[in-house]
């Protein structure tokens, strides 16, 4: 029976991810992949769906409602893949007791305000050219395991490399285990 893999998509959930059909190419044969809109999570609805709107239609309350929806719905324990602000999301629901196996959480957005990590195998990633990467005091004071990549931004999730990279490193997971 294949493990269950929790993906959540970054701010713009599947309106602009094809990026995250090369994830569920590497990774659906080895898990049962579910996956969830961030703005569904949250329930976000702006009329006009530019950056500025969508960020602020998260900080205003999405975010919270995304971690409600998402205690909600995932209560049975799972690896999560998430992006962005789903990454944000994830970090955050962790902290309220989701049931994690493992997180890998790519450029989550504000996470210094928590004082604390998950209690829980996690993987923080952010390229080193990311405006909203923790300063290396909050990730000195919490404790975390962030890896920085060399050159990439706030959307290196969305690179062919970094996707086959992640992507083998959750399948050499699954596959140790199964050996």
């Amino acid at each position: 029976m294949a493990e269950k893999l929790v993906v959540i998509s970054d701010k713009w959930g599947a309106k602009k991810g094809l990026w995250i059909a090369s994830y569920f190419g590497y990774l659906q044969q080895y898990y049962d992949i579910v996956f969830h809109d961030s703005q569904q999570l949250g329930d976000i609805d702006v009329s006009i769906s530019s950056e500025e709107n969508i960020d602020n239609a998260f900080n205003e309350q999405g975010i919270d409602r995304a971690v409600s929806n998402l205690l909600r719905k995932e209560t049975e324990p799972a690896h999560y893949l998430a992006f962005g602000t789903g990454a944000t999301i994830i970090y955050k629901a962790s902290l309220k007791k989701l049931p994690a196996k493992s997180i890998t959480a790519i450029s989550a957005i504000g996470i210094e305000s928590e004082v604390e990590i998950p209690n829980t195998k996690i993987k923080l990633i952010y390229g080193d050219c990311d405006s909203c990467k923790p300063q290396l005091k909050w990730i000195q004071r919490v404790g975390a395991d962030i890896k920085m990549v060399p050159n990439f931004g706030h959307t290196l999730y969305s690179d062919e490399k970094i996707i086959s990279e992640i992507s083998l490193e959750l399948l050499e997971n699954i596959t140790k285990k199964a050996v």
